[in-house]
């Protein structure tokens, strides 16, 4: 039985009287507060705060720890997201003080560990994507694409030419758009073929001297990889534009091929998903990008640096043409720190492996779901591949099957799939094993969803049946968020 407790909040557990603590006597007498501090500083009450002992906190956060779930604790086969398992030595060394304890106004000279590596980590990234010029600073991948996009007008903008359109796929990330009107730029959907890449004659009528930038997702999040994405390339660069590659799915082509030999100009990674650090709960991310020598003046600034004639390494403030900032400081070190450690355990031949495996049991994975739910692009796949609940639809006559199996998967203690995302397939179900599971517990999901599909539209449309929280209002919670709580009349 679930125990009530473990969904109360702590100040519904609050009792008055109780203490975690003994505090001592204030040996200030109250006069003397009053002259010291001015009134307007003081309270005339107690803070509203959970009147708790320490067992009642340790229980309460513990209860709360067991209703969530994690890489760490379940299966999540969140397509486009790469919920793979982090390796808890990254964490641990990224945690030593030698990062952990370091201060950013140290001086360069007391900072020659941790600019080498962030060095070398740019060397690295500049490898692995083909593109040789780096700049770590982007706190996250949609924040990395609009620092890209912003060289891209800065370039332009020297260049004279008054280019305002960014085109995209319609499978494209919904942080494309977003990318590009923050940065100043109209934009364009470029709309798919039947088997998923990009429609050519589409994306002609709308390519000219207005163009700025093509962004591309390759592999895209069909989980397909676009083999038209040289002459894509070559039709944009024809028109003086430029190619983004939004390399949230580069887990699937490490170290097999490299954005850069395929036509592309800029990129930006995500180092959670590609290769190790904290993923998702609001926690600090990474965004690093990688673009041509074309385009290095611009990149913001500083970048790490090392100075051959005094053999040290230092922060290069770049040019006057850099946009400057993006992020303060050298960026999100700590995330940085895990992905070098990652990179360097895995080696060249380790990250083919890593995409290897990844594609491996998506194809695996594929090969079971497909028995029972549709695929529309169901031959092979990349990394990932979109199944489509259609078929439960018109067995059942429920409206949203997709969101309905979601939310069943939680009472066998799987996390759901990415749900109604890419748009393009009608209740789709976006599915990433990731490298990182076992062909046991891809079978233990394919078989529970299996029998999921097959259960009565009631237990479905109720799921889900065991958890604390059931079935919250997802667009209030969104439009109306309550972060704050308020005491109620008993």
């Amino acid at each position: 039985m679930r125990n009530k407790h473990a969904t109360q909040l702590i100040f519904e557990l609050s009792t008055t009287g109780r203490s975690g603590v003994v505090l001592p006597e204030c040996d200030v007498p109250v006069e003397d507060i009053k002259q010291l501090i001015p009134a307007s500083l003081l309270q005339s009450q107690r803070p509203a705060l959970p009147e708790v002992t320490e067992p009642e906190v340790i229980r309460h956060f513990t209860n709360l720890s067991t209703l969530n779930m994690s890489v760490d604790t379940h299966y999540y086969p969140l397509g486009s997201c790469t919920m793979k398992y982090n390796p808890k030595r990254n964490e641990r060394i990224a945690a030593w003080d030698g990062f952990a304890q370091l201060h950013p106004y140290q001086s360069e000279g007391s900072l020659q560990g941790i600019l080498q590596l962030l060095c070398d980590l740019q060397q690295m990234l500049a490898e692995i994507s083909g593109l040789p010029a780096v700049s770590l600073q982007p706190a996250a991948g949609a924040h990395g694409e609009l620092a890209a996009l912003m060289v891209a007008a800065a370039y332009f903008s020297e260049l004279g030419e008054k280019r305002t359109k960014v085109l995209a796929p319609d499978s494209a990330h919904g942080t494309n758009p977003a990318s590009a009107r923050m940065a100043g730029f109209d934009f364009i959907t470029i709309r798919s073929q039947a088997d998923g890449r990009v429609d050519l004659e589409h994306l002609k009528e709308n390519l000219g001297d207005d163009t700025a930038v093509f962004m591309i997702t390759n592999p895209s999040t069909l989980g397909l990889f676009d083999d038209q994405v040289e002459m894509i390339a070559e039709l944009v660069h024809n028109t003086g534009g430029l190619i983004y590659l939004d390399g949230a799915n580069m887990n699937a082509i490490l170290g097999i091929t490299r954005p850069g030999d395929f036509g592309a100009d800029m990129m930006h990674f995500n180092p959670h998903k590609t290769f190790s650090g904290p993923h998702g709960g609001g926690g600090p991310g990474a965004g690093p990008i990688c673009v041509t020598e074309t385009l290095r003046p611009y990149l913001p600034s500083p970048a790490v640096s090392f100075c051959e004639e005094t053999q040290t390494y230092y922060l290069d403030q770049g040019s006057e043409k850099s946009i400057g900032r993006v992020r303060s400081f050298f960026g999100n070190v700590g995330v940085l720190v895990r992905a070098y450690c990652y990179i360097r355990t895995h080696g060249p031949d380790g990250l083919k492996r890593v995409s290897e495996t990844a594609v491996l049991n998506a194809n695996y994975l594929l090969s079971l779901v497909k028995e029972f739910l549709e695929v529309p692009h169901g031959d092979r796949c990349m990394h990932e591949f979109v199944a489509s609940a259609m078929p439960v639809r018109e067995a059942t006559g429920l409206k949203q099957p997709a969101m309905d199996i979601a939310k069943r998967l939680l009472d066998y203690g799987f996390h759901p799939p990415t749900v109604y995302f890419p748009l393009t397939v009608a209740e789709g179900m976006m599915m990433e094993p990731t490298e990182t599971e076992s062909k046991q517990t891809l079978d233990a999901f394919a078989e529970t969803l299996r029998a999921i599909v097959e259960q009565s539209a009631e237990t479905l449309h109720n799921a889900p049946h065991t958890t604390g929280i059931r079935r919250p209002d997802e667009v209030m919670a969104a439009r109306q968020p309550i972060v704050k709580w308020t005491k109620t009349a008993d």
